[in-house]
């Protein structure tokens, strides 16, 4: 239901400039220029948040989304189905199927043959949480996390199942999720921004999908609040050095002077692109002292190197993207998404999976323990998980050693931890065939409005008016999980 017009109660950024006039933005300059001058934070910087927020008191202050992208197989993972075992090769019953809709790769088989994952389960924890041989570092810390394993969504192919995931809609152009929250609550550091992205390439599969960079784009919402992408390569965010035989005093000197000339260009025009400009200049000029701190891992201890494994040295992987994290996280910024690509496994899954989770299951589990040993798990709300699940019959030929596994939207498995989230929980529970939900279905919107309401934010009130109406990021759905909350 939308919420009537009264109780929405937040107007956006862009009308509050039209109504006010350009007074607010010459004080804004006047605040990014020289912050002593009116003895008040930065007005524009990512730290700032929208009048009444958060709206009732939050158990998390910030988010680190690990994004499996291509979607793991919640069958080889996390969803045990022990009599699959006897079932090898048996075609999937029709009554199981239910007539629902395939993608183009399966739907001419000639038949759905089962294919029982080949990898052990065991119990871990006081939870007695089901977890995969797969993922042995993970295992460790079951106490810590909480199974959703009845997740599902509409989207049966990669980028609208994604676009769905990252902007609560199947279509391109909506805010990304880490838009509406530096939008909402901004960070926690004026040096750093409030959202900030990075992409590790699985050992996986290497031809995965392509991730485009309007998924953590700001859509409608003003671009000063788009996700800042790290890189693995050169220079971690472009155009942040100086360009040769420009020092900073110069830059500063450079800013200054760019920053009238766009105050006046702003009180000409009101367009409030323009006053993203200045503050994404001045975040730009600050993360020329900030970033390189950030990303120089040299004086972290050597056990905590240790505990994110090998790979932590090499920049871009997903072990240095997860101690980044923790890095970013510590520093204040309020969204911080790690996107692993390598999860699209059709054919060869076991090969394919098996580096997957060499990638991930150390790095994961050691961002929950240093996050922990720092007092940072409580306030910070971990997520796990991919666009979509993967089917219980085969793709292709089926071995006992060898099997694919093709797109499933129906159920599958996210994990979440710290941050208000109960921990050694399992919530929502498949069939006998990890095919359809038997109980406590959660919705992609759900995750979304749980997510919001761990930061204190009820998501239907967290809204910007575009095009003549309240634009939310669980639109017109979504309900709180409160199961799976302390």
């Amino acid at each position: 239901m939308l919420v009537p017009p009264f109780e929405v109660g937040l107007e956006s950024r862009r009308s509050f400039l039209q109504h006010t006039g350009v007074g607010l933005g010459a004080a804004a300059l006047a605040c990014l220029l020289n912050d002593d001058a009116v003895g008040q934070p930065d007005a524009l910087a990512s730290g700032s948040r929208l009048n009444g927020l958060p709206h009732f008191p939050a158990t998390a202050k910030r988010v680190i989304y690990l994004l499996q992208s291509g979607a793991p197989s919640q069958l080889d993972l996390f969803d045990y189905k022990p009599r699959l075992a006897s079932m090898f090769n048996q075609d999937l019953p029709d009554s199981v199927r239910r007539g629902q809709r395939l993608t183009g790769m399966t739907a001419t088989q000639d038949r759905f043959p089962i294919a029982p994952s080949k990898y052990r389960f065991a119990r871990h924890g006081r939870s007695g949480a089901w977890i995969s041989e797969l993922m042995p570092h993970l295992s460790t810390v079951a106490d810590d996390l909480c199974f959703i394993k009845s997740m599902h969504t509409e989207a049966i192919n990669h980028d609208p199942a994604i676009t769905f995931f990252q902007s609560g809609a199947q279509l391109a152009g909506r805010p990304s999720m880490g838009a509406w929250l530096a939008y909402g609550l901004g960070s926690e550091n004026r040096d750093l921004p409030a959202f900030v992205v990075m992409i590790s390439q699985g050992s996986g599969n290497p031809a995965d999908q392509p991730l485009y960079d309007r998924l953590w784009g700001s859509g409608f919402l003003p671009s000063q609040y788009q996700g800042v992408k790290f890189r693995s390569t050169g220079d971690p965010v472009l155009f942040l050095n100086n360009p040769d035989g420009v020092d900073a005093a110069t830059r500063r000197r450079m800013l200054d002077d760019l920053g009238r000339l766009n105050q006046m260009r702003l009180e000409q025009s009101g367009d409030p692109e323009i006053r993203t400009r200045i503050a994404q200049y001045e975040m730009a000029y600050r993360m020329q002292t900030s970033v390189p701190d950030l990303i120089d891992i040299s004086r972290e201890p050597r056990h905590v190197l240790d505990m994110y494994g090998p790979e932590v040295r090499r920049p871009g992987s997903y072990a240095f993207n997860c101690l980044l994290a923790r890095r970013l996280t510590e520093r204040g910024v309020r969204f911080v998404q790690l996107f692993h690509r390598g999860w699209d496994q059709h054919v060869n899954l076991p090969r394919q999976i098996e580096g997957q989770a060499r990638d991930t299951d150390q790095p994961s589990a050691a961002l929950l323990r240093d996050l922990k040993n720092r007092g940072l798990l409580d306030d910070t709300l971990v997520i796990w998980g991919g666009e979509f699940g993967r089917t219980v019959y085969c793709q292709g030929t089926l071995t006992h050693d060898n099997y694919g596994r093709d797109h499933h939207p129906r159920c599958f498995t996210f994990w979440l931890a710290g941050g208000g989230i109960k921990p050694g929980m399992s919530h929502g529970q498949t069939d006998d065939f990890s095919y359809n939900i038997d109980e406590n279905p959660v919705h992609v919107h759900d995750l979304h409005a749980t997510m919001l309401h761990c930061l204190g934010i009820d998501h239907r009130r967290l809204t910007y008016r575009y095009q003549g109406r309240n634009h939310r990021l669980t639109d017109v759905h979504g309900n709180v999980v409160r199961e799976v909350l302390r």
